[in-house]
């Protein structure tokens, strides 16, 4: 049978987790949720664990796919930094008209003729999480004009 620290140190050998969803996942595992928090201060303090590293990972993982709310809500459902977050976000934004053309591109490919498609393009790109303002310049084909988000 694994220790705590064992499969901590397990989880954490496969990716990067937030304190909070490692947390989550070890509760299970002990019948003393302090021994838990004992355990995740020794990692943090051992570098192992650190919620700065879980943001830049998800944020690398998930920008070529999905816009800035939707990885900013992700960030803040694993409580990380609200700093860290907002720093995080403007970053994403400063990027995030090339990140919406390149998942239109590859998922459309041309600029939607009938108002239905012009909708589908649009909610597509909405429940990928990219801003309204985004969204407006990438299906309206404005492809052709130089990226000033």
């Amino acid at each position: 049978m694994l220790s705590l620290k064992g499969r901590a140190l397990g989880y954490l050998s496969r990716r990067e987790y937030s304190r909070a969803e490692l947390r989550r996942k070890l509760l299970p595992h002990t019948d003393d949720p302090d021994e838990i928090d004992r355990l995740l201060d020794s990692l943090e303090r051992d570098k192992y664990l650190s919620n700065d590293r879980f943001a830049e990972s998800v944020v690398h993982r998930r920008a070529q796919r999905v816009g800035t709310s939707r990885i900013v809500g992700e960030l803040k459902q694993h409580q990380v930094d609200p700093a860290k977050v907002a720093a995080l976000a403007e970053q994403l934004r400063d990027t995030e008209l090339a990140r919406a053309r390149a998942v239109w591109q590859k998922k459309f490919g041309e600029v939607a003729t009938t108002p239905e498609d012009r909708a589908r393009q649009m909610r597509f790109l909405a429940s990928r999480g990219f801003s309204h303002a985004v969204i407006g310049k990438v299906v309206s084909g404005a492809d052709e004009f130089p990226d000033d988000s």
